[in-house]
Order: structure tokens, then sequence, then C-alpha cells
């Protein structure tokens, strides 16, 4: 809901010191100690009755300094009653003045009251309180009627320039605590990002790894129990410290990526290829670098697949695909099918799960399937 501009306070930040310049806050209290100084010099000069006319003076000055800044704060505050309250004390003060000879400070307060109650007061409450304040001080002017009317009208517009000049600082402050909040906002959500990614590259390693060291281990126990002959055990055994090297292997890599240490992903897929029996792998597009996370997506995609491809068709020959699009790197990977391997169960298929979560928390697919000749694996990571 709108709040109504007559009704509606200067916010705080309008009221407040903080994105005053330093000029405008010299010229400031140069305005006040000025005021101050005629206010007193004014009381002296005017006090030719008697002395203790002077101090009665000097004492009305320190009153109104008072009543000015009790205003300044409860207005800040927002707390309508005690500034209706100080405001009335200072009219009354003006008022004092005038009936005790003080003419010239009696018209200063009056002024000044006028531009204060447009500056920090709600529209409503200001508009009637400068009526009172101008029409005292048109009253108890002996200037030309129309030079008085003039002063009067400037110094309610100038009161209203103060009060729009306020709210545009007010609102600016407002914007810079906004824009400030939303990069705290940014730099926690990237923060969270971050470890975000960590946790899904140590998922991936350490899952993968373990569940298929522990498949080649839980079998190595079965087969001591059973007495099996020692080659059977030692193949497991043997196969779940390649498991564990692999792993281990990846592990690294998987650190390397977090600290932007990634060696190019031809450069990579080469190797991944030269370690696979009947694998080529062939490169298309525009090659250029890739963000970590899409760069890192391609090579958990390529090595669970040919990973795959050892588990459930050993001996297949294996065909991979990198292709840079315009707006899109896409992994395709192939085989020629084959006899299942003796590890078709290990990893419990955990892997492509895993890999097809990744592509599409980076607003990609993954799509998995067999095909006529044998298995393909197309992952495709917006760039």
């Amino acid at each position: 809901m709108t709040e109504n501009v007559w009704t509606r306070w200067p916010s705080p930040e309008a009221l407040g010191r903080v994105g005053i310049s330093r000029p405008r806050r010299l010229l400031g209290w140069g305005a006040r100690i000025l005021m101050a100084a005629v206010l007193l010099w004014s009381t002296f000069r005017s006090s030719h009755v008697h002395l203790w006319g002077a101090f009665g003076g000097a004492a009305g000055v320190v009153v109104v300094a008072a009543a000015g800044w009790g205003f300044f704060r409860t207005t800040f505050a927002h707390r309508l009653a005690p500034s209706l309250g100080l405001f009335a004390v200072l009219l009354g003060m003006a008022a004092a003045a005038q009936a005790g000879g003080f003419h010239v400070p009696a018209l200063v307060i009056w002024c000044a009251c006028a531009i204060a109650a447009l500056e920090r007061l709600p529209l409503a409450v200001a508009t009637p309180l400068t009526g009172v304040a101008l029409t005292a001080f048109v009253l108890a002017n002996d200037d030309r009627w129309l030079t008085t009317v003039v002063t009067a009208a400037g110094l309610a517009l100038a009161g209203y320039v103060l009060r729009l000049d306020a709210e545009a600082r007010g609102s600016a402050q407002r914007l810079l605590a906004q824009e400030r909040a939303a990069r705290v906002a940014e730099a926690e959500s990237a923060a969270l990002g971050e470890r975000a990614r960590i946790a899904r590259e140590i998922h991936d390693v350490l899952a993968h790894s373990l569940s298929a060291q522990l498949v080649h281990l839980e079998a190595a126990r079965l087969l001591i129990e059973r007495g099996a002959e020692r080659d059977q055990i030692l193949e497991r055994v043997v196969a779940a410290r390649g498991m564990a090297r692999d792993g281990l292997e990846e592990t690294r890599q998987a650190l390397s990526a977090l600290r932007g240490e990634l060696t190019p992903l031809e450069d990579f897929l080469s190797r991944l290829v030269a370690a696979t029996d009947g694998a080529e792998v062939t490169v298309s597009g525009d090659r250029r670098q890739l963000p970590a996370e899409a760069s890192q997506a391609v090579r958990r995609v390529a090595q669970e697949a040919l990973t795959n491809v050892r588990k459930h068709a050993p001996g297949a020959k294996v065909r991979l695909r990198l292709d840079y699009g315009e707006h899109e790197v896409m992994l395709d990977v192939r085989d020629s099918g084959g006899p299942p391997g003796d590890l078709s169960g290990a990893g419990g298929g955990y892997g492509l799960l895993g890999m097809r979560e990744r592509a599409e928390l980076l607003g990609g697919s993954l799509e998995a399937g067999p095909r006529e000749e044998g298995f393909v694996v197309t992952l495709k990571v917006p760039v």
C-alpha cells in the first residue's frame, strides 16, 4: 500500500547527516553559527533597558538553541507530539522576543521555524505550522508589504527545496544500502555455490571410486571365506587397488579443477583415450577455454562413460566426439557393444545418475541408452 505523501515523514536517511558532503556540512554549521551570532548580537544590542534585560535575552537564546536541538532530535525519531511541543516553544519564544523589544531575533526564529517545519515534518502538519510562522513574520516585519510577502514566499520555497533535496539524498542512501546488501548476498551465494561445487566434486570422485573398491573387496572376502584359489582372490585385490589408484588420480584432478589448474580439455581426452584400448577421439568446432564447471562436467562424463564400457562391454570399440558449438559444447560417447564383463555390477549404476544431475545443474542435459550396436552417452552443456 502506498503511503500518503501528506502524512509521510521524511525518511531517517533524509533527516540524518549521512551522505552530506563536507562542504555542505561546513556551510550548515556556518549558517547555524551565523544565526546564533545574529541572535546574540541583536539581543545585547537591543537590551538597552538594563542588565537584567540582557541576561533574560541571553537566557532566551539558550532556550531557543535547546528547543531547536530537541526539535531536530524528535523529528529524526518521527515523534510527532514532542516535535509539536518544541515547535510551539520556539514560536512562543519568538513572540516573547517580539514583545520584549527583540525584533530581529523574533524574525530569525520565525523564519527558521518555517523552513525547519517544511523540511522535517509531514506535509499535512508542516503546511499549517509554516503558515503560522510566516504569518507572524509578515505581521511583525516593518518592511514594505511586497518585500515581506516575497520574502515569506521565498522562505517557504527554500524549506520545500531543502525537503526535496533531503529526500533525494535519503533515497540515494537507501539505494546504496540495498546495493551493498545485494553485493553481500551475491558474495554469500557465490560462496555457497563454490561449496556446493566442491561437495559435488568430492562426492562424484569418492562415491564412484569407493563403491567400486567396496565391491571388489567384498568379493575378495567372500572368496577367502569359501577357500577360493589364490589367483581369484588376488585378481579382486588387484582390481580394488587399481580402483583406488584411479580414484586417487581423479581426486587430484578434482583438486586441480577447484584451483583452476585444469589442463586443456582436448589433452585430457587424448590421454584418457590413450589409456583405453580401442578408443579414439575427434574434436570439431572452434576450440576455446570453457568455464571450469562445464569443462569438469565433460571430463567426468567421459571418464564415467569409458568406465562403463570397461565394466559392461570390455573390448568394445569406443568413439568420443567433442563438438564446440556456438552456445553449447557436446560430448558424444559411443561403443560398439559386446558381452557383459565381470565387473558389470560394480558401482550400482550411480555414475550416470550423478552425471545427469551435474548436467542439469549447469542447465544442460545428459542422455544415455542403448542403440543398435551398443550404448551411447550424449552430454550437452551451455557455455
